[in-house]
């Protein structure tokens, strides 16, 4: 049963429950993998493969018969769907793009900057138990606006070497350009070293268990990445009149995802806490996922009281949470207090699913505590950029000898001179 804890009474360390480490193998196996899918490629890819997926594939790429068929099986409602939410996550993300600049307001002087799309990108899509269309959507999408050429996806196949034909319709609909049926630290072997089949790739993004974020965070420096995800987190805010029904709900929303989710409450109603508990209880048992589910709420999920709104504010923004919901009455008073948190859901009818989904935000978001400091995935992470410079003789004429002064009190004399050998007199 889940914890209902006085937020006064709680040190940071109980407030933030982070405590969760990867066994000590799985650096060592990760390293392993690495080497193997480095030295022997697609050999390595086939082996892993069998090894982990219980499956002997005869080619690794998903062909165009096999994007066409799942096309073809599929309700024509759900690819409604899948078409609207792509819609809907192209209109959010499209506003994020960013225009070149250029200053020219000083005589002599050019500069500016430009953005640029990463050339390669290569997406990981986990499969618990199907590949996830909606993280297919939430990757690709944002890639696609940025301008990325090549987009890779790597997901593992199931027993019958098969990707869900939901997510190679999604796929298609978002554009990818390359489907591979590979997954966990192989899939990012692969991309960050190539093989035969799989191309290299300059940036690697989306989400992944432990193998797969070890594994991420080891081929960091040979290619880019997105972030390190850690487990799914919700934390509800809610006031003393919330229905307790729909804050269960969305608390074992995200328990479902992993036995290492965690999913808070913070309310300034003991009434509310008591009656969500037990609604909790009730729920839980008509879930398919309900071990998982029982695991994520006892060992990592809590109850927060505090005596006010204001209080619960400061919880939250000590947990840094993924995913935030504010459920009360006037959601946009407190959206200005909110300083740390990866994705927040504003009032009673906005639950964390509809942002996973269909709204347009993007739902690869940071995790466990990185809301401090990072942000969602977006069309951000697929773009460069660089700055450019131009000045005439008569502007660095004019500015050489401050520039010559810098470099000598930093004790760079030849920095110095590179500047006054292009003033001196010509002869």
């Amino acid at each position: 049963m889940i914890r209902i804890c006085e937020f006064d009474t709680l040190s940071p360390a109980e407030i933030l429950n982070r405590d969760i480490q990867a066994e000590e193998n799985v650096g060592t196996a990760v390293d392993a993998v690495l080497a193997e899918v480095r030295a022997n490629g697609d050999a390595a890819l086939r082996a892993y493969t069998k090894k982990f997926d219980g499956v002997e594939l005869d080619g690794l790429r998903v062909g165009e018969a096999e994007l066409e068929a799942a096309w073809a099986s599929l309700d024509p409602e759900f690819l409604k769907t899948l078409e609207l939410a792509a819609d809907n996550i192209r209109h959010f993300h499209r506003q994020q793009a960013h225009k070149d600049f250029v200053l020219t307001d000083k005589p002599g002087i050019v500069m500016g900057q430009r953005y640029t799309p990463i050339e390669k990108v290569g997406i990981c899509v986990p499969r618990a138990p199907e590949a996830f269309p909606s993280t297919i959507l939430m990757n690709v999408i944002p890639a696609r606006i940025a301008g990325v050429r090549d987009i890779v996806l790597v997901t593992p196949p199931d027993r019958h070497g098969k990707v869900g034909a939901e997510a190679l319709a999604a796929a298609r609909i978002a554009g990818a350009t390359a489907i591979f049926k590979v997954g966990g630290a192989q899939a990012v072997a692969a991309l960050a070293y190539g093989t035969e089949s799989v191309p290299r790739v300059d940036k690697i993004v989306g989400p992944g268990g432990i193998f797969v974020a070890t594994a991420k965070r080891k081929v960091f420096g040979q290619v880019a990445i997105d972030m390190i995800a850690g487990p799914s987190e919700i934390l509800v805010l809610a006031d003393g009149r919330c229905d307790p029904r729909w804050v269960a709900a969305d608390m074992l929303s995200q328990a479902e995802h992993d036995v290492l989710a965690s999913a808070v409450l913070v309310t300034d109603s003991r009434e509310l806490a008591e009656a969500v508990r037990a609604e909790i209880e009730v729920q839980l048992e008509a879930l398919p996922r309900q071990d998982v589910v029982r695991r994520s709420i006892d060992d990592n999920g809590k109850i927060i009281v505090t005596d006010s709104l204001e209080k619960a504010v400061e919880a939250a923004n000590l947990i840094a949470p993924e995913h935030l919901e504010l459920c009360v009455d006037d959601p946009f008073a407190l959206l200005p207090k909110v300083k740390n948190a990866g994705s927040i859901f504003l009032g009673r009818s906005a639950p964390e699913a509809l942002g996973d989904y269909f709204a347009g935000p993007n739902h690869t978001l940071p995790t466990s505590g990185t809301a401090r400091f990072s942000s969602p995935l977006g069309v951000d992470d697929f773009v460069k950029k660089s700055s450019f410079l131009y000045y005439d003789q008569a502007a660095l004429a004019a500015a050489a000898p401050r520039i010559a002064d810098f470099a000598e009190r930093e004790g760079l004399h030849a920095h110095a001179r590179s500047v006054t050998i292009r003033c001196e007199n010509k002869r």
